[in-house]
């Protein structure tokens, strides 16, 4: 395996077993894993609401605290994985993650949800989702694995969605809620083994290259006063309002326009399936086409999509092809995303950075999840919710087309 960009240090002959190939299979399997579990929670609301006498306001707020410390704790993750390596915050992350879900099997009150659903998953979420994974990559593989790996690492959380959505409801059909989210917890604790082979150096030990001397506080400052990577991170809002809302709130709107409780869980599996193939493809069109164009394209087709899906009659059809378009462009912002953030500032600070973006993203996932809520049970629809999502796709396409792809300007290299 080739060694880290712009790190002239061989590796050790007790890491030559971390292979590319090994590598990537592990990071699209943590990324399956973790990305699973959490694509199903739309489908516990029901049950736990009736369970409870909650409304759905209630379940929104946890998931919405969920996604943001998920946004608020991935600079954190990101910055501590740049710092000292990966594998700890991997592990870390999925044993967080594994007793979020625990205690989620025994919540009886809005506290108890909050902590477990919200505070628990989200922080695990920030140490061992897929954009440690993608940030891994970002480090450990040469310049030819990339855009490919990017690409299907995108696709695998995607792939998780696939398996477990159709998997959690038949889970919750024939065991209830409570058992499928103890098998959930089991199966994240297989994410601290794998982590093992994305693990990345800490930066504190060995000579560096004057490039790599750049400071946590100057990376910053680069970050944010540069044009682009704003225009980036207010792009991201979307995607995470439009994801997270439709992620939680789909099923039960399309079990609200009559459709039975399995079209939800058909149509967030199609999403999932769809999105492989929209992942791998935009990973390898983006080394082909300019990445900011691809991103517009991607938030003006789910803009169409959600107009359509609102505007037409539901069937079965209608639902299903709602699911393989916005499934075609779900995590595909991602590869592209992630790439300009390693394009404008290079790899040291690669986690940090992006952990940033992901900030935004995540904002936007929460207002998305908890606006969902307090808004159904105010007005009994989720229509004003859907419109809005299609005025930010439209913005966000539109704010994506001034983005410059080019290193930031560096005239003087910074000392440690």
């Amino acid at each position: 395996m080739a060694a880290t960009e712009g790190d002239p240090r061989p590796l050790p002959a007790a890491v030559t077993w971390r292979t590319p190939l090994v590598i990537v299979v592990c990071g699209c399997l943590i990324g399956m894993l973790t990305f699973g579990p959490r694509s199903t929670f739309g489908f516990f609301m029901q049950p736990m609401s009736r369970e409870f006498s909650w409304g759905r306001d209630v379940f929104g707020l946890a998931l919405a605290i969920q996604n943001l410390l998920w946004g608020i704790g991935q600079p954190i993750a990101g910055a501590i994985a740049d710092r000292f390596g990966s594998l700890r915050v991997i592990s870390v992350g999925a044993l967080l993650y594994a007793a979020g879900l625990i205690i989620m099997r025994y919540a009886a009150t809005p506290l108890s949800l909050d902590v477990s659903a919200g505070v628990l998953i989200g922080l695990g979420l920030s140490g061992c989702s897929f954009n440690l994974v993608l940030s891994a990559f970002g480090k450990l593989l040469p310049l030819e694995w990339r855009g490919v790996a990017l690409g299907a690492g995108t696709a695998a959380g995607s792939f998780g969605q696939f398996v477990f959505a159709p998997f959690g409801v038949a889970m919750l059909d024939n065991f209830g809620w409570q058992p499928a989210l103890s098998v959930f917890a089991g199966l994240m604790l297989l994410v601290v083994p794998l982590s093992l082979a994305l693990a990345t150096p800490a930066t504190s030990t060995g000579p560096v290259a004057v490039a790599q001397q750049q400071t946590f506080k100057h990376a910053l400052a680069e970050a944010f006063g540069h044009r682009s990577y704003i225009l980036l991170v207010l792009g991201f809002f979307t995607c995470g309002f439009q994801l997270a809302f439709i992620t939680v709130h789909l099923p039960a709107y399309l079990v609200d326009r009559g459709m039975p409780v399995q079209i939800g869980g058909w149509v967030i599996a199609t999403i999932g399936l769809f999105n492989i193939i929209g992942s791998l493809s935009v990973g390898w069109l983006q080394s082909r086409l300019p990445k900011r164009y691809i991103l517009s394209v991607i938030y003006f087709l789910r803009a169409a999509a959600i107009v359509a899906l609102v505007s037409l009659p539901m069937t079965t059809f209608s639902a299903i092809g709602f699911g393989v378009v916005t499934g075609l462009t779900w995590l595909s912002t991602v590869p592209p995303t992630s790439s300009l953030v390693a394009i404008m500032f290079g790899t040291r600070w690669l986690a940090t950075l992006y952990g940033f973006a992901f900030f935004s993203h995540q904002v936007g996932g929460f207002l998305g999840v908890l606006l969902g809520g307090i808004v159904f049970e105010k007005f009994g629809s989720y229509t004003p919710i859907w419109w809005l999502s299609v005025l930010f796709g439209v913005l966000s396409a539109l704010i994506n087309l001034p983005i410059v792809e080019a290193p930031v300007t560096r005239p003087v290299a910074q000392p440690a």
